[in-house]
């Protein structure tokens, strides 16, 4: 395997997903104040799709770029544990239904981390503000190693950035700890800066929204399918530690819950529910692990009519990845794995030019 030829592939990947200030159509700003960067959704803006048609001139240089698809996979087994040293004969890929050549492969990528952690610290969550800083930190402290690099957010009345992307473990959870409660919970706003925060990063690197919430959205100027659509852009994996759910008088909330459900399913990550400290610590293990034990996977796409899964968008292409068992009793060939043998979470698909 040739790396530089990857890294650039990647790089060619990262550049064709980005478009500045933009998901779905909607246009939206950051606001800089002096305690801090506080990011919010122009309301001008967010009301406004943009009409404006890529230029013509534009779409070889375009087609051109479009070339290796890069997929992040876990594979976990019926326990949840992670699956470490499978080869690449073990792994299937399709896009649109059509199987694809793994062109590259790498087990237990070293790929550093990205990490943009969301600290929910709206009026919902005051009585659990104490347990989710001490959650914030613990994770900071596990799952942090030299050459990745994590950013601190805290969403409230708006989403503000505490402390810019850094490896400094020490000053990233002292930052943590002096959050304070109060204010509403745009979670859809924070999961569209969030992506935009993380696709701004240099390529090469894996990139990953932590979210330590309980889950109530009240505020957002963005939509469910902008928050989405950022995370799939950007190629972030959605983690949430979800904490204390909220209730309303016919039981839980499900609303913001459901959303982030969904988007951890479209974008590979996972959801946890703990109760107590002592069951942070076996989450946060089981967070490192598995992060440090996924699968980078690489094909140039055969070309196929574009997936209308996603509303009307014709330009989403959905993308499978199966994990094969050795060979079944009598047989030559390995078979695909049963739902029950193993669980591979990936990205569910990427944009084409021209949808975002």
């Amino acid at each position: 395997m040739k790396r530089p030829a990857y890294a650039a592939a990647s790089l060619a990947l990262a550049l064709i997903a980005f478009v500045p200030g933009q998901i779905g159509g909607r246009s939206f700003r950051s606001d800089i104040s002096a305690s801090g960067r506080e990011w919010a959704l122009a309301p001008e803006a967010a009301l406004q799709v943009s009409q404006r048609p890529v230029p013509p001139q534009q779409e070889p240089r375009i087609k051109a770029q479009v070339n290796l698809v890069s997929v992040i996979a876990s594979v976990l087994d019926k326990d949840g544990r992670p699956v470490p040293d499978l080869p690449k004969e073990a792994f299937e890929v399709f896009e649109e239904g059509v199987k694809q050549q793994v062109e590259v492969f790498e087990p237990e990528t070293q790929q550093p981390l990205d990490l943009a952690l969301m600290i929910d610290s709206s009026l919902s969550t005051l009585k659990e503000l104490s347990f989710e800083r001490d959650a914030a930190a613990r994770f900071i402290r596990q799952v942090v190693r030299p050459h990745d690099r994590l950013a601190v957010f805290e969403i409230s009345d708006v989403v503000t950035q505490l402390a810019e992307f850094s490896s400094d473990v020490p000053r990233l959870a002292e930052t943590v700890r002096r959050i304070e409660g109060g204010g509403g919970a745009p979670l859809y706003d924070a999961i569209v800066l969030g992506s935009q925060a993380l696709e701004k990063r240099p390529p090469g690197r894996r990139r990953v929204l932590v979210f330590v919430t309980d889950a109530g959205e009240t505020t957002s100027r963005a939509k469910f399918d902008d928050a989405r659509r950022a995370a799939l852009a950007a190629g972030a994996m959605l983690y949430t530690i979800l904490i204390n759910p909220v209730k309303s008088e016919g039981g839980r909330n499900t609303a913001g819950e459901h959303a982030l459900l969904t988007i951890t399913e479209v974008t590979g990550g996972s959801i946890y529910y703990p109760q107590d400290a002592a069951a942070l610590n076996a989450i946060f293990d089981r967070m490192d692990r598995e992060l440090r034990t996924q699968y980078r996977l690489g094909y140039y796409p055969v070309p196929r009519p574009p997936s209308r899964s996603f509303g009307t968008e014709p330009l989403f292409r959905r993308i499978e990845v199966k994990v094969k068992t050795g060979p079944a009793p009598g047989a030559t060939a390995p078979s695909v794995a049963s739902s029950d043998s193993f669980v591979v979470r990936h990205r569910k698909g990427y944009f084409t030019p021209g949808e975002m």
